[in-house]
């Protein structure tokens, strides 16, 4: 998985996370913190504008403000967005997070492609 993959697959993942706030939030007025968060992500998700400077504080407000939702948000888009994102993670999960991303880089620099869940799942049992 190259770069570009890989971009592709977390910004999929931000688009079904997207959509599972929003649906969380659809009952909720318009001018409600939760919903305009849900729409924020929506939009991130669908514009990826200014992806790396928006998504991390949007997470952040997500961990902080609503930590009961924080499940929700799948753990590869803490390590994807970095910085104060890995905040959010245990040190033995950045460096399972930095062991996959040496996979994926190796595969990628010889024209192969790494499944991500089945490096993971190898990770796990290898523990």
């Amino acid at each position: 998985m190259n770069d570009h993959q890989y971009l592709g697959h977390c910004i999929a993942q931000l688009t079904d996370f997207a959509s599972r706030l929003s649906a969380q939030a659809a009952h909720l007025p318009h001018d409600d913190p939760l919903r305009e968060l849900a729409e924020a992500f929506t939009t991130l998700a669908v514009s990826g504008k200014d992806l790396y400077a928006t998504g991390p504080s949007l997470i952040g407000r997500l961990f902080t403000t609503y930590p009961e939702l924080a499940p929700m948000l799948p753990r590869e888009l803490l390590w994807f967005f970095g910085g104060d994102c890995l905040h959010f993670m245990p040190d033995e999960e950045i460096a399972q997070h930095q062991r996959l991303e040496e996979l994926r880089l190796e595969a990628a620099a010889s024209g192969e492609v790494v499944d991500l869940k089945k490096a993971r799942a190898g990770l796990l049992d290898s523990r």
